[in-house]
């Protein structure tokens, strides 16, 4: 009979052998280290293998050198209103350091008011929209931020009105008056009656009716703004009736412009006027300061016209209305952006303070600039709004009287500017184009 092979996997010595070997602790020790070697020493291969080539890249006088790591990705810098900012805070709780302190208004005109001089302008027909690509320092009739005749003429006759010339005649320093009405923009989605009170479609109390009275007295009388400011809705016609130099819009709150409040806002800034945006949420990057940048550019839409952070050398800060002023002060909680603009023919259509004057105003000052904290039968403030002024040293900071009277003062120095701004500009159109 043939032999049976020992190997044979049916042989019945051979599967005993197994079992009784798979049985044994030995053996499972066994394969357990015998299967970490083999990896070991796969992976040590695969490693050394590995090392032996080197990236190598071409180098600029045609030898090969070692591949450094790849550059960091370019920064793609965005618009300013596109910018994912942080939310600026203050540094800390501690008072910045307090302005010189102001001189304080008397009867016999304390404070140094400087109103600029009187221009001639050119008559013309017609107002376009049109970019402004330059920077608006050399007014020719050939620089890109110079006003076509026709377009210059309907300016013209929108701001006829804001000044009048003093009996003293032109230049800086002479006799001018300035008379407007301050409008407090209405406007869809947003608490656009945030720093004021509202009785019977009138303002009766508040930022604005602060500013109105102490704004004369800063002038002594020379800017005789309507002691009441006015409501205006935007998606109304009134923008074009009553002609505002420029209309405040504020509030704390995201908003959304309606498509007939934007073609508005849009006709009347072709026309030399101007929006002054005012957060009362201070800071970048706030709910308003989102909402209000990105509306403008929907007024404004075209790429060429962007926003600017206002340089100090701007005639904001160097016309010196009021003298005291350098810079831009701090507003409320010590929050201190610059103040950013949009702009068309190299002049301010559009200006953004986002320190939160307004709120700041509703702490009212008297004729000596002193806190103003008259009361009625209520008894309620007059003029203040209790909740911000008692809580000045927790929540509501930086309203000491130093820097509450810059702020005032930084106020008028923008509210002159508005007024003004249009003159030089207007004065150099050339006739007969």
């Amino acid at each position: 009979m043939a032999a049976i092979s020992l190997f044979n996997p049916q042989n019945p010595t051979l599967r005993a052998f197994i079992f009784r070997l798979s049985r044994s602790r030995f053996f499972t020790i066994s394969v357990a280290l015998h299967f970490i070697l083999v990896l070991s020493a796969g992976g040590i291969v695969l490693v050394r293998q590995a090392a032996k080539t080197e990236d190598v890249v071409d180098s600029t006088d045609g030898g090969l050198v070692q591949n450094s790591a790849p550059p960091a990705p370019t920064e793609q810098v965005q618009p300013m209103d596109q910018q994912q900012t942080a939310p600026t805070t203050p540094t800390n709780s501690t008072p910045v350091q307090s302005m010189a302190p102001i001189s304080v208004a008397t009867e016999t005109g304390a404070f140094a008011f400087n109103a600029p001089a009187p221009t001639e302008v050119f008559n013309s027909t017609a107002t376009n929209f049109i970019k402004d690509t330059s920077t608006p320092s050399v007014n020719t009739t050939t620089s890109p931020g110079a006003i076509p005749p026709k377009i210059a003429a309907g300016i013209k006759g929108f701001t006829k009105g804001w000044a009048q010339p003093g009996d003293s005649g032109s230049g800086v320093g002479h006799d001018r008056k300035f008379k407007f009405t301050a409008f407090l923009a209405k406007y869809s989605g947003g608490d656009w009656d945030s720093t004021v009170q509202v009785k019977n479609g009138k303002i009766v109390k508040g930022s604005l009716t602060n500013f109105l009275y102490v704004i004369r007295k800063l002038s002594n009388d020379k800017i005789q703004a309507e002691p009441d400011p006015v409501p205006l809705d935007i998606a109304s016609d009134d923008l074009f009736t009553k002609k505002p130099p420029f209309i405040i819009l504020t509030g704390h709150q995201d908003f959304k412009l309606s498509d007939k409040e934007v073609e508005n806002l849009q006709k009347y800034l072709q026309l030399g006027g101007c929006v002054w945006g005012d957060s009362s949420l201070p800071g970048s990057r706030s709910r308003f300061d989102i909402a209000f940048r990105r509306e403008m550019k929907r007024v404004l839409p075209d790429q060429d016209i962007q926003w600017q952070e206002l340089p100090l050398t701007h005639d904001l800060f160097t016309k010196k209305y009021l003298p005291e002023v350098n810079g831009v002060p701090p507003g409320l909680n010590y929050y201190k952006e610059p103040v950013y603009a949009l702009k068309n023919f190299g002049e301010v259509v559009v200006i953004y303070t986002a320190n939160d004057y307004d709120d700041m105003w509703q702490v009212g000052l008297d004729e000596k600039m002193e806190y103003d904290l008259r009361e009625d039968e209520t008894p309620q403030y007059i003029a203040t709004n209790g909740t911000i002024f008692h809580r000045r040293d927790i929540y509501f900071r930086d309203l000491e009287l130093p820097e509450l009277r810059t702020s005032y003062k930084f106020g008028t120095n923008i509210v002159m500017h508005l007024l003004t701004r249009w003159e030089e500009k207007l004065r150099n159109v050339p006739t007969g184009l």
